[in-house]
């Protein structure tokens, strides 16, 4: 349920009110705002039609020959003519013209047996109806291990996706294979002398080979495989063999180190695959046609100047020596996911340093008919490693840059996947490895998850103790701190609609350790379990209270992709 929108439609529904009884002219409403005030005396929820719509009002008074309303007149007319509902408890009208709306505390009460009886579907928000939207992130380049950078990528992208499908969105996660292309040759190259240098070769990896000692590792699983069976090849035959050979290796490690991350794929998509299924050929045939290819200096360009208003640079789309251009395998990959998959959205999760690479993608949209709005590129920014203050840069195990796989050996997925959220994806972090293993309320995760723990707690000591909700009188729930709590759940389904909306999954760690925090205070203030008769239905309505707080802790844990522990 969402309140805005059913408050939004009560106001409405006063307004129209007002004009058929002639307290207010006719004018055409504006789309109906309905906020949640900061200042706790401004109601639970604040709205400033009366303030936006004066002009129009009295506009419409002057031509009918009647006088002037000042915003707190037409607030008052509106507030008398809202229709009774079983949420409001009241309004009052503040100046210079606003409706502050208060919640019927009775009402909320009931909300904790509504969260309990349907689960999460209580927090069902439909903003998708259905849409085919694909997320693509990671991708990073299949030449090595994970640098724990790619780990806010995979966190951002992944939770984005989940985040979706919790609005009715239908989702594919995509991780783009890039395979293709000068990098897979020296990385073949470079695989090809380690396996020779295992077998006693006195040979050198190319001069811009990859040095990490990881293709040493990758070269020993090779030769358990082969044994020395493949010595006998030319360089000519090795380099594509051994890239082939390193491709598969890489891209299984890859799909087990994510998987540790909780982080799952629905497509991993070969970019070689849009050369070898003519797609590529087959997007050159439609631009040419179109006028957007010519030569020059050797190259085939492709005009991104005729579709960018401020740029007059264009993109080079078959270098001079035949290879496509940075360029052209993004634009074959984004027609093939409009065009051919039919995409309605598509998410691509990059890093900052892409930033400009994105400012180019509706050009080649535009050159497709397709609308630059289906396309969202999401930029993340950079991470840094800190322990005890002081920036981590190099592996202890392998003495090398940190990877995804050794941050979460040491802090584990829960801690990394909340602290890689819990800043807007363009704010850089400062990721404190010693505060993400801190088993103290210092440390947000712990914080957050021993309040699930806790919740989980008094429901099985209520259960050993034979106390149970059922029957319970849920308008006892009046205290400060049981009202609190039962509107800070109340603001999941708003969370999360902000968060797809914005693509900014940031707001959910925010909302669950806000939550955590009100629980511990209701907590603190009110018993939960007593063996006194006389307390009887106060307990089965906080139970009814904790069992609700329970399903919505889990759910948006489980929306950030972290347990919910019952015990810690």
């Amino acid at each position: 349920m969402m309140l805005q929108y059913e408050l939004a439609s009560l106001i409405a529904a006063a307004a129209q009110a007002a004009q058929a009884a002639g307290d207010l002219p006719r004018w055409e409403l504006p789309p109906i705002a309905v906020t949640r005030p900061k200042a706790a005396d401004k109601g639970d929820f604040s709205c400033a039609l009366a303030l936006q719509s004066a002009r129009a009002v009295n506009e419409a008074l002057a031509g009918l020959g009647g006088g002037k309303l000042t915003p707190v007149q037409i607030a008052e007319r509106l507030a008398a003519h809202l229709p009774a509902n079983p949420f409001l408890d009241r309004v009052e009208v503040a100046a210079p013209g606003f409706l502050n709306l208060y919640l019927s505390p009775t009402w909320l009460g009931q909300q904790a047996g509504a969260i309990s009886e349907q689960g999460t579907d209580y927090f069902a928000v439909d903003l998708g109806r259905g849409a085919r939207v694909q997320v693509e992130f990671v991708s990073a380049n299949p030449t090595g291990p994970l640098h724990f950078g790619g780990a806010r990528n995979a966190v951002i992208g992944d939770t984005l996706a989940r985040l979706l499908e919790a609005s009715g969105y239908e989702v594919q996660r995509e991780y783009y294979i890039n395979d293709r292309g000068t990098q897979m040759a020296t990385f073949g190259a470079t695989l090809w002398r380690r396996y020779q240098q295992l077998h006693g070769l006195d040979v050198e990896i190319p001069a811009d080979g990859y040095p990490g000692a990881y293709m040493v590792d990758y070269a020993r699983i090779i030769q358990a495989d082969y044994g020395d069976s493949l010595l006998s090849a030319s360089d000519e035959e090795a380099i594509p063999r051994f890239s082939a050979l390193g491709l598969a290796i890489v891209t299984a490690q890859l799909a087990d180190d994510l998987a540790l991350m909780r982080v799952y794929f629905d497509v991993w998509f070969s970019e070689q695959s849009l050369y070898d299924d003519g797609t590529f050929d087959r997007v050159a045939a439609v631009l040419k046609e179109k006028g957007d290819l010519y030569d020059r200096d050797g190259a085939i360009w492709f005009a991104a100047s005729k579709y960018l208003a401020k740029s007059d640079r264009d993109e080079v789309f078959v270098r001079s020596n035949g290879e496509p251009g940075y360029y052209a395998s993004d634009i074959a990959y984004h027609y093939n996911k409009f065009i051919l998959r039919e995409f309605e959205w598509v998410i691509d999760v990059w890093a900052v340093d892409h930033q400009n690479q994105a400012a180019r993608m509706p050009a080649m949209l535009k050159a497709f008919g397709i609308d630059p709005a289906r396309l969202t590129v999401v930029l993340y920014d950079l991470v840094t490693l800190r322990r005890g203050g002081v920036e981590v840069k190099i592996s202890k195990r392998s003495g090398e840059l940190i990877t995804m796989a050794d941050v979460l050996e040491e802090v584990g997925p829960d801690a990394a996947r909340y602290l890689l959220l819990s800043h807007s994806n363009e704010a850089r972090i400062d990721f404190d490895l010693d505060l993400a293993v801190a088993q103290n309320s210092e440390n947000p995760v712990y914080y957050v998850q021993y309040a699930h723990a806790r919740v989980a707690s008094i429901l099985r000591k209520a259960t050993e103790q034979e106390l149970s909700a059922a029957g319970a009188d849920l308008s006892l729930l009046a205290h400060p701190t049981e009202q609190a709590l039962l509107q800070k759940m109340l603001q999941l389904p708003e969370v999360v609609e902000e968060a797809v909306q914005h693509l900014a999954p940031h707001h959910l760690p925010h909302f669950a350790l806000d939550l955590a925090k009100i629980f511990t205070a209701f907590y603190g203030a009110c018993r939960v379990l007593s063996d006194d008769p006389a307390d009887a239905d106060l307990t089965r309505a906080r139970l009814m209270l904790v069992a609700a707080t329970k399903t919505t802790l889990a759910y948006v844990l489980d929306l950030m992709g972290m347990s919910a522990p019952d015990v810690m």
